[in-house]
């Protein structure tokens, strides 16, 4: 069941990932490029989609999708008998490049929270985010437990 998306609540949710995604350490055009292609029920989008949904040129598009590329966040494909390149979520591994500190991920996991709402739980993008949250929740209480770990640990070693 697919739910009706307010898109201009959709958009200022991608603007409000992407201002978290760029406080943690994320270059700004990246991080909307990445929200942009997380709201978006098919997971990828081409150059031309990205540069006309945010605003911007298309080399801007260009320097952010390289860099994600680079990151392993997303990868470039082309359907079968088009001349356009589109960009494409990998499934689960661009979250490993983000787990920087605790505090980072109960930020991204309250941010995540907010895009279910904007989304709908319902749909492809909301289930995909309900997936982000719940993963955020799980390494929340696993960081912790392994940083608890750490010190007993380096207490032990000392």
């Amino acid at each position: 069941m697919t739910s009706e998306r307010d898109e201009e609540t959709v958009r200022r949710y991608v603007e409000s990932l992407a201002l978290v995604l760029a406080q943690i350490g994320m270059q700004r055009m990246a991080a909307r490029v990445f929200a942009a292609l997380m709201t978006t029920d098919e997971g990828q989008l081409t150059a031309g989609e990205l540069a006309t949904q945010l605003s911007v040129s298309p080399a801007a598009i260009s320097g952010a999708v390289r860099y994600l590329e680079q990151v392993g966040m997303v990868t470039k494909i082309r359907e079968p008998g088009e001349r356009r390149d589109h960009y494409r979520l990998y499934d689960d591994l661009w979250f490993a490049t983000f787990l920087k500190r605790d505090r980072l991920l109960t930020v991204w996991h309250d941010a995540t929270e907010e895009g279910i709402d904007a989304l709908g739980p319902d749909s492809p993008a909301g289930k995909r985010l309900t997936d982000m949250r719940d993963f955020l929740a799980f390494m929340l209480k696993e960081v912790n437990e392994l940083f608890a770990r750490w010190h007993e640990y380096r207490e032990k070693q000392s």
